[in-house]
């Protein structure tokens, strides 16, 4: 079985390796090495690695309903929380680079897109989230009502998943992937919550 404390010991190696890669996105935008349409390029990016982070998020919760990973929720809120950090530098890029603070422009963007009405929505669900993601808040709220806002991990996956899946044009299949692992991951989740606990 992994134990806490060898499991809290990876922590600040994981922080750092989770922040390398917006520092080197932002590099390449810097230097203009980010490709024909950076700006894009960059927003995608951060897209797609908050969205990973997410269903990380969703893995190990799983995983740790096993006797074996059961330290591994240690890293759980970590990772969540980085997967915030990108979802906001996702948004900011489209706010700020994209669209140069036209807040009118992005407001009937948000409601004439769909994609763009599920990316804003799921970054809605995660703001809670983020903070109550704290030792205080449980104590605060109550476990039962802060465990509650934390359900919105579900539909914050579901929406980035499809916010994802409708942003791509060609090639599909990573998307499909990342829905695929979220459905069997809610199924589970349902699984556990309806028939075994009974």
């Amino acid at each position: 079985m992994l134990s806490t404390n060898r499991v809290k010991k990876t922590k600040p190696p994981i922080i750092i390796l989770l922040f390398l890669p917006s520092f080197y996105w932002i590099y390449l935008l810097l230097i203009g090495n980010l490709g024909v349409n950076p700006i894009e390029k960059l927003m995608d990016n951060l897209g797609e690695m908050a969205l990973r982070l997410i269903i990380l998020t969703l893995i190990i919760s799983s995983l740790s309903d096993l006797r074996f990973f059961r330290s591994l929720v240690t890293l759980r809120r970590t990772i969540g929380l980085f997967a915030f950090y990108y979802v906001c530098l996702h948004f900011s890029t489209y706010i700020f680079l994209d669209h140069f603070f036209n807040f009118q422009f992005i407001i009937k963007d948000i409601i004439k897109r769909p994609f763009i009405t599920f990316g804003f929505i799921s970054f809605l669900c995660l703001i809670p989230m983020a903070i109550t993601s704290f030792d205080g808040m449980i104590k605060k709220l109550g476990f039962n009502l802060w465990k509650k806002i934390h359900y919105l991990i579900y539909p914050a996956a579901i929406l980035s998943s499809f916010h994802f899946f409708m942003l791509v044009r060609a090639n599909k299949t990573e998307p499909i992937i990342y829905i695929g692992i979220i459905i069997l991951l809610l199924s589970y989740r349902f699984y556990k919550k309806i028939f075994i606990r009974r």
